[in-house]
């Protein structure tokens, strides 16, 4: 794992709205992108005009090493009215994979965004075709689901469901919980494949056996609370400092 104190490996992170994103700064992300998924340019770009607001991850030369892309929506279950945060495309270069500057900016994102939401819930949905996305879940909060060692509540199966099919509809398999896009951007060969050790781990093995299909862009939809409650104390201590 690389650390953030190497020289020349540190990452400076920073919020920007996709509107005033110019076209050099799309073309490095896309170029990022395709580097390491099969994606389309087209596809991308739409997903990017979805989206609120993305973090950007540079290097000391200003270089793009890696970013995520965020929308905010507001959504209604009956009378209850609850916010969700989803993310959309998500990369960092693995020169920088152990970096802490993505969950600092990312967590304190989330906590500005849980800040301005006052009494309405706040949910962090994110769809996962990835190991290393899931893992985020585990590492950062308390509670969240699906997960291996507990069964997912009613209600927030609800705000899951609710979710997936509003941003993504027919595309959304409520029985397996699992997002099959119509233009799928899968890892490519060889980037990121677990190694046997891993296997070991138990949020890696449950996230392979109930995304089989992930190898070929299947995405697992996950849901989590945001509140200061169920973020892990390493968190807090980002955001804090």
């Amino acid at each position: 794992m690389i650390s953030d104190n190497l020289p020349g490996k540190t990452l400076y992170g920073r919020t920007q709205p996709v509107q005033q994103l110019d076209v050099a700064v799309k073309e490095a992300m896309f170029a990022l992108m395709s580097d390491f998924y099969e994606v389309e340019k087209a596809s991308f770009l739409a997903d990017l005009a979805r989206k609120n607001t993305v973090i950007l991850l540079e290097d000391g030369q200003k270089k793009l090493r890696g970013f995520t892309s965020v929308a905010i929506h507001d959504l209604r279950n009956g009378k209850d009215e609850f916010r969700v945060l989803f993310s959309g495309d998500t990369i960092v270069h693995p020169d920088f994979w152990g970096s802490l500057e993505l969950p600092r900016v990312w967590g304190r994102f989330m906590y500005e965004t849980l800040q301005a939401s006052g009494e309405k819930p706040l949910y962090w949905f994110l769809i996962s075709s990835g190991f290393r996305t899931y893992r985020f879940l585990p590492a950062y909060f308390n509670e969240f689901f699906p997960c291996f060692d507990r069964e997912t509540p009613a209600a927030m199966q609800n705000v899951l469901d609710l979710a997936a099919r509003q941003l993504f509809a027919e595309d959304y398999d409520s029985a397996t919980g699992i997002v099959r896009l119509k233009n799928p951007t899968p890892l490519r060969a060889g980037i990121s494949e677990p190694a046997q050790e891993r296997l070991q781990n138990q949020h890696i093995a449950f996230f392979l056996q109930k995304n089989p299909g992930h190898d070929a862009g299947d995405e697992l939809a996950c849901i989590t609370r945001l509140s200061w409650e169920n973020f892990k104390p390493f968190v807090k201590r980002l955001l804090k400092g």
